[in-house]
């Protein structure tokens, strides 16, 4: 599984398993990605909003590997919706990694965290520039894939109507128990890749015992049900 791929809409090799670092500390995490490393996995995935991009940079060129065979991802802040905060924002992250590219930059959320699910507004202007900033900086050869994350139908819609590249993937919250299959199916039919994040849905799924008891008849742990459903649906 570590090692097999899926092509994005430009042809990049995108691996299919990748470690997310949500929640591991700055300090600690470069250990963490040399582990995940050293065991075969070669998808890193941070952000901005992490705030441990500079110990996922750190592990990364430390790591023993290659910087060509790995697949590293960071996100742009949900809160940079104009041009300049999402150009500063990736050069940023270029230098706190201490990376000369990334193989995928996305933006992190069509609205800021703080208005996720307290507004209807989506930000459409905002995630235009965002974007333009992007596409840019993928032009330039400092990403190799660009991409969205948390975009519902009518976000991507509005999106490439002024978009010059398509996005290459979406990820979005995808476990047993949360399978948004419109949204899925639209992105698979427009050639966008689909990401799931906590496909152990935050470890909740740990504790359902429905779960637990099909993982055994299948002679697996849950946390590999769960990713196997992921992957069977064709997503990262």
């Amino acid at each position: 599984m570590l090692k097999e791929t899926y092509t994005l809409n430009n042809g990049v090799a995108i691996p299919k398993l990748g470690l997310g670092t949500w929640f591991i500390d700055d300090d600690k995490v470069a250990d963490a990605v040399r582990e995940a490393v050293k065991i075969g996995y070669r998808h890193i995935d941070t952000a901005q909003a992490y705030g441990n991009e500079r110990g996922v940079g750190e592990g990364v060129r430390t790591c023993g590997i290659p910087r060509e065979e790995l697949f590293v991802v960071s996100k742009v802040a949900a809160e940079h919706k104009t041009y300049e905060e999402a150009k500063a924002g990736i050069d940023g992250t270029l230098e706190k990694m201490g990376l000369d590219y990334l193989d995928m930059m996305i933006i992190h959320s069509p609205q800021p965290w703080v208005k996720v699910n307290q507004s209807d507004d989506r930000y459409v202007e905002g995630n235009r520039a965002a974007w333009r900033a992007l596409e840019e900086a993928y032009k330039e050869g400092k990403l190799k894939a660009i991409g969205i994350s948390n975009f519902q139908i009518g976000d991507i819609e509005s999106l490439m109507e002024t978009a010059e590249i398509k996005p290459m993937v979406n990820k979005i919250l995808l476990h047993i128990s949360n399978t948004p299959i419109e949204l899925v199916d639209y992105c698979q039919k427009n050639d966008i890749l689909v990401e799931a994040y906590s496909p152990i849905a935050h470890g909740e799924i740990l504790n359902q015992p429905e779960i637990k008891a099909m993982a055994d008849k299948y002679g697996v742990t849950v946390p590999q049900l769960c990713i196997r459903y992921t992957i069977q649906l064709g997503t990262i």
